[in-house]
């Protein structure tokens, strides 16, 4: 759990950051995650070098030569350096290492085009101050120090910029929990940004079913049970990061175009979770035939559905988000034929409707989740199961603060567990089950509001006579009023 002492100390940084000039929210992850890196090369070399002392073995791959230049790039010879000194090496020495560091590990492989931005020694020397003693002092496990990245990533929606890249956490939980992935499954997300899917699977995997887990489960869990694509490669070194901060040493984490040519997954995944971009489109010429086979378009929120198909096994389970648009609209075929591939050729299990207020404060556009398996085999839709989600456990305006007495989550998740009672569940509720013929019947429209009966009620007013008698004793009252402030006043200007 995240305290307020290390949430304060993580600001106290952020904002010396700030007043050195480097004040991009994603360009200080950037530089926070290097200088986080730095120190566990150096920790874990020194844990190993402890052991080695205790056993008598030789020290097995160490990062660090043992030379004297060697030993100037490690953390606990350079952090106490003066500030000048200190910048030169980091920048001239650590940095350049850093980046043909080659080590397997997913972050360390990502680093070959990174950037030093620290421009002043005295900002490095107190971000450099400020990590130590957060990483030596007030972090002590594991589970600290995902919770304290986890921090520093929200802090992009705080600065009101890349908040894109982040899907709130308690919203990713609630799709890890409808799908519920189990060890050994390989999980999946092309548009990864900063891994926040696979973090919330890897916590419910390692939560759910750690004490059960074989050596072999543990030995995938470490490393290739995750995978997650991007195009942008800052993401890329910034989800490594977090997932080797939450205990997973070798994900496959790569800066791919997922929907481009150069991604040839096919039936690789059990289970892909996905927040992909909404918007825009991609050129023809660069999307994959497989794709095209699938849905003809060139919008990039229909072209990830397809590929999420593309990339499941056959049984293996999807749960994405998508804007509202992708659920009704009509006017372009493309977006009309995914849903009928969907409801026909796959098994569509759920959509839960979210309110337009989840993504603020950087975006008002209204989502859904799909849930649905790969079968491509017709007719494997029976029943697909509709919730209205009013509130998501936070005020839905631009602050989102903590609102704990209004929020759907548990019932999702609780009604999820048993659907058989939701057959009973009337259209006038605010989940129900849909069958495939309701779907089709409707022209494939996902829309809740064409399943949802309304129920009118009918309100007895009274007369017309009675309404106007009151309206002009309400005008008299007035306009005695009126004649009382006039006399007041004419009485006081004597």
């Amino acid at each position: 759990m995240i305290t307020g002492a290390v949430k304060n100390k993580v600001d106290d940084i952020w904002q010396r950051m700030w007043e050195g000039g480097i004040t991009n929210p994603l360009e200080v992850i950037s530089q926070l995650t290097y200088l986080m890196f730095m120190k566990s090369l150096d920790d874990r070399q020194l844990e190993a070098e402890q052991m080695a002392q205790l056993t008598g073995a030789p020290l097995a791959n160490p990062v660090f030569p043992d030379t004297p230049e060697g030993q100037r790039l490690r953390w606990h010879n350079f952090k106490n350096e003066p500030a000048e000194q200190m910048f030169a090496t980091v920048s001239q020495q650590v940095f350049p290492f850093l980046k043909t560091l080659h080590t397997g590990n997913a972050f360390a492989d990502s680093m070959e085009d990174a950037s030093f931005g620290f421009n002043k020694p005295k900002t490095l020397e107190r971000a450099v101050a400020g990590i130590d003693d957060l990483l030596t002092n007030i972090v002590k496990d594991q589970d600290d120090l995902g919770d304290l990245y986890e921090y520093m990533l929200s802090k992009l929606n705080t600065a009101g910029a890349n908040g894109q890249f982040r899907t709130p956490k308690h919203i990713r939980d609630l799709m890890v929990g409808l799908l519920d992935p189990k060890p050994g499954q390989l999980i999946g997300d092309p548009a990864c940004g900063t891994a926040g899917f696979l973090i919330s699977a890897a916590e419910w995997i390692r939560r759910t079913y750690g004490e059960t887990m074989s050596a072999d489960q543990w030995n995938l869990f470490e490393g290739d049970q995750f995978a997650g694509f991007d195009t942008d490669q800052t993401m890329v070194r910034i989800a490594a990061m977090n997932m080797l901060l939450h205990g997973v040493e070798h994900p496959d984490i790569r800066n791919q175009d997922s929907l481009s040519r150069l991604n040839t997954i096919r039936g690789r995944f059990d289970v892909i979770l996905a927040n992909p971009p909404f918007t825009g489109s991609v050129d023809v010429e660069d999307i994959d035939d497989s794709l095209k086979a699938i849905v003809e378009t060139k919008q990039t929120e229909l072209l990830f559905v397809a590929l999420f198909l593309r990339m499941l096994k056959l049984g293996g389970r999807c749960a994405c988000i998508v804007p509202n648009g992708v659920l009704f609209r009509s006017n372009a075929k493309a977006y009309r034929e995914l849903r009928r591939e969907l409801v026909d050729h796959q098994r569509l299990e759920a959509i839960i409707y979210m309110p337009s207020g989840v993504f603020k404060p950087y975006s008002g556009v209204s989502t859904a989740i799909l849930v649905f398996t790969k079968t491509d085999a017709p007719n494997s839709t029976d029943k697909v199961w509709l919730y209205n989600m009013e509130h998501d456990g936070y005020t839905l305006d631009d602050k989102r603060d903590e609102d704990p007495t209004h929020n759907d989550i548990p019932d999702i998740l609780a009604r999820w567990k048993n659907l058989d009672a939701e057959d009973a569940r009337e259209r006038t509720e605010q989940s129900f089950m849909v069958t495939r013929d309701d779907i089709a019947a409707n022209d494939y429209d996902f829309s809740f509001n064409k399943y949802v009966k309304v129920e009118y009620e009918r309100k007895e007013y009274p007369p017309t006579s009675q309404l106007m008698a009151e309206l002009r004793e309400l005008n008299a009252k007035f306009a005695d009023g009126l004649n009382t402030l006039d006399a007041m006043l004419t009485k006081d200007g004597e």
